[in-house]
């Protein structure tokens, strides 16, 4: 691979993680094809983009981020692959039910979600556990509903007693 090629390999992995703010480095390692190609198919159906590429240049695309993430360099050892999502914890399931059973890979090596930085298998429950931006805000709505829906609901049923407190009142004065 000459440097051309290199640094187009760099600038599309940089449009990606700028493309979808969230992306894990995982291991797949020692897997046949037939678990990569099922690991590609389930990705695909899960709006996951799976990308392989040289940790130098995934270390170089990821320099280009905003911010300080030499964190994650860590994470990258042996052979890694890129899983890039809209969603913050869709890899993170997507992994989770991959390994059921008695499977090891693929393996967590780190994650990048919306600048925070997350280096180590032992972070999966965690990051499984991360709620989707949609998922906060359906949330926050809701909350904030709730207390209007309790006004509203008070006066609706209490309006009647209102009126007959308002009626005493206006007998005896």
């Amino acid at each position: 691979m000459n440097r051309e090629e290199k640094q187009e390999v760099v600038l599309a992995l940089q449009e990606k993680m700028q493309e979808y703010g969230n992306f894990y480095i995982a291991d797949t390692s020692g897997l046949s094809v037939e678990k990569v190609n099922n690991i590609r198919r389930k990705c695909f159906e899960s709006g996951i983009e799976m990308k392989v590429a040289k940790n130098t240049l995934i270390k170089i695309a990821i320099d280009g981020l905003e911010g300080d993430s030499s964190e994650i360099f860590a994470a990258l050892k042996g052979q890694s692959a890129l899983l890039f999502s809209k969603v913050g914890n869709a890899p993170a399931k997507l992994i989770k039910s991959l390994r059921k059973g008695k499977e090891e890979k693929p393996q967590l090596k780190g994650a990048y979600i919306d600048t925070a930085i997350f280096v180590g298998d032992n972070q999966l429950d965690a990051l499984v556990s991360l709620k989707s931006r949609e998922e906060l805000i359906g949330e926050i709505i809701g909350l904030l509903q709730s207390p209007a829906k309790n006004v509203v609901s008070a006066l609706q049923s209490g309006g009647n007693k209102i009126a007959g407190i308002v009626k005493t009142l206006q007998e005896r004065g």
